[in-house]
């Protein structure tokens, strides 16, 4: 119980200083995708340190569910990654430790962290989502750094237009002025032409005070030219003023404001699980009812329309009911019998109609519209609450049997594969996110496509690090095609330094004779094909070739022994024989045959076994041939 405990121990302090650095990391890179994102919305614009400040604070709040579940999968690749590059992880299962064991403590742990990562993103996450969202809206609203340009008229204070030809930057003094002010109107601008200025903001940051020195104005007095009662071709009066120095005040709101957050706090974004489902309940409810009414509006104003009948007698509780008929009326007939200039107005009042009908329905489908799509954004975040904590899960289940696969610590092979994963997700959780929010599927299954896609992985390499797979092995995937396609492996023998065993050569040609007439008789009598269902019937299976293969590996094992070169040399001639177990599976007669019975995927697999046995036929007739040439080396010797 002890040494398990000390396991645990070592376990976690192994964990969480990767766990707590890449999780530093995986927050500051998400954090600068961030500030990319908004840069516009930052620079230019005079904002305080302070300010700034909080931004990023609240971004990094925001950012932490992104940040989790990549840190978590590029911890537990690095931890386990590094124990079996170290051979620590062989040392544990050498003790009899099995990998869930040696997963156990960081499983709890992981669990734990999915819990708080729950209550975070129920509980604080709104909280933070309202207080940035506010800041950058308020942020996006402030005006920008005043800073007027050289040489081009610059339009970014509202009602005018300013030039400048020429800025000092010793006193900043501008040269050469000349200013448009619409502030009034078009019809009443007013232009200053001065040959230098100062600008200046006002105390309170509401103002802009630029001093003009020697220079003119000119004001248009065309007063009766906005209502239209003066002809163009009259002269329009105008007022010049000469001055040695003029102030003008112009409005320019430079402070910076603060949004009210009662906005946000009634979206979508500022709401926990419980107001979530409170709004969704009330919201569907609305939403119900108002297609509900539309869908009776729409047929009432249909040609099928209901009129009130004669009352039925005798219903239930001696109350009254209306008997509705149905009128089948001929529009047609109706029509013609109008007179040719009723036609033409009836045309023309359906015309109006029917383009009414027409606009008020479009108006009610987008309101429908928008009162859908608040309630999937409502729905897509009631599910996000818990997804992070999900994923948290899934890629701990990824990234441990994976490190311990591949066996690789440090930060390149775990960083190259956490990416790829992350970003796979990251694309899947996406697609799945807009399909939801566009009402393309319902909301469960696309806030959930991510982790039903990775959890399957996640099962899958955990049974096969627990198997001890080799399923990460470049040489393996190499050989199988190779295998597949017909170039084997060449079969190395090597002599030894220390022969306890002398082969018995006599006996061991008698063993070739009996395997070169075995070859034979294994290609007179086994066809170059199979039927189909003998095939899936037998699993894949050749036990003739299995049996062949089994006793050239006994004579090889035997006559590596010798210490004889030519006898060593030419038993590299004889082939690593592959191909008579084609599925490579261990399956029973009833799962072969339900496998075969899927026609396409069955066809498939029974033409590449065809092409197997091809080259298994080939193997077996450089067996013989080899075999023959032993025989008569061995004579020789």
């Amino acid at each position: 119980m002890l040494k398990i405990k000390r396991l645990y121990t070592f376990m976690l302090q192994t964990f969480l200083p990767l766990f707590i650095m890449t999780f530093g990391i995986c927050l500051f890179i998400v954090l600068m995708q961030f500030i990319w994102r908004y840069i516009d919305d930052m620079v230019g614009k005079g904002l305080d340190m302070l300010i700034l400040g909080e931004m990023f604070l609240y971004a990094a709040l925001m950012l932490v569910p992104m940040a989790l579940p990549l840190a978590i999968l590029l911890a537990s690749l690095m931890t386990f990654g590094n124990l079996g590059e170290r051979l620590e992880l062989l040392a544990m299962k050498s003790a009899g430790v099995s990998l869930i064991n040696i997963m156990k403590p960081l499983i709890i742990f992981i669990g734990l962290v999915g819990i708080g990562a729950f209550f975070y993103q129920n509980n604080a996450m709104p909280v933070v989502q309202v207080k940035f969202y506010s800041l950058l809206y308020s942020m996006r609203q402030k005006s920008p750094e005043l800073d007027i340009p050289e040489g081009v008229f610059f339009s970014g204070i509202t009602n005018y237009n300013v030039y400048v030809k020429d800025k000092s930057d010793k006193n900043g003094l501008l040269k050469d002025i000349m200013i448009y002010d619409y502030s009034e109107g078009f019809n009443k601008a007013r232009v200053f032409v001065a040959d230098s200025g100062r600008l200046k903001m006002s105390s309170d940051k509401l103002f802009l005070i630029l001093t003009l020195y020697s220079g003119e104005s000119f004001e248009n007095l065309n007063l009766k030219a906005q209502s239209g009662s003066m002809q163009n071709t009259q002269a329009v009066p105008y007022r010049r003023e000469a001055f040695q120095s003029k102030e003008l005040f112009i409005e320019y709101d430079a402070n910076f404001t603060r949004t009210d957050e009662s906005f946000f706090q009634s979206n979508y974004i500022g709401k926990n699980l419980e107001n979530l489902q409170t709004s969704i309940d009330s919201m569907s409810m609305r939403l119900d009812s108002m297609k509900e009414v539309n869908a009776n509006n729409v047929y009432m104003a249909s040609y099928k329309k209901v009129f009130p009948g004669a009352p039925l007698r005798g219903t239930k509780e001696g109350k009254t009911a209306l008997q509705a008929d149905t009128l089948a009326l001929n529009f047609d007939s109706l029509y013609l019998a109008e007179p040719a200039g009723s036609r033409v107005s009836l045309l023309t009042r359906t015309k109006s109609s029917l383009e009414y009908l027409k606009s008020d329905n479009f108006f009610k489908a987008a309101v429908i519209g928008d009162e859908s799509l608040k309630v999937r954004r409502h729905l897509t975040e009631w599910h996000n609450k818990f997804t992070v904590s999900i994923a948290c899960l899934v890629f701990f289940f990824i990234g441990a049997p994976l490190g311990a696969i591949i066996r690789k610590g440090g930060l390149g092979m775990p960083v190259v594969l956490s990416v790829i994963l992350f970003i796979f997700y990251y694309v899947i959780n996406n697609i799945g996110f807009k399909m939801a929010r566009d009402g393309v599927w319902p909301a469960w299954q696309g806030m959930w496509l991510s982790s039903a896609v990775l959890a399957p992985l996640g099962i899958f390499l955990t049974y096969k690090a627990v198997n001890d797979s080799v399923i990460l092995n470049a040489d393996t995937y190499l050989n199988a095609l190779k295998n597949l396609i017909g170039r084997r492996s060449t079969r190395k023998v090597e002599r030894k330094e220390v022969i306890i065993y002398s082969p018995d050569y006599q006996s061991l040609v008698l063993r070739l004779t009996d395997l070169t007439a075995d070859c034979r008789d294994y290609l007179n009598k086994q066809k170059r094909w199979t039927n189909y269902f003998t095939y899936w019937k037998e699993g894949g299976k050749d036990p003739a070739a299995e049996q062949l293969t089994l006793a050239m590996e006994d004579i090889v094992e035997e006559l590596s022994n010798t210490d004889r070169n030519l006898v060593l040399n030419k038993l590299m001639d004889y082939p690593i024989i592959g191909g008579y177990k084609q599925l490579g599976a261990h399956l029973n007669k009833k799962v072969s045959m339900f496998i075969g019975l899927f026609f396409p995927l069955g066809l498939v697999v029974y033409f590449i076994a065809t092409y197997q046995r091809k080259l298994l036929r080939q193997d077996i007739n450089t067996v013989m041939k080899v075999s023959r040439e032993l025989i008569e080396m061995i004579n020789g010797l």
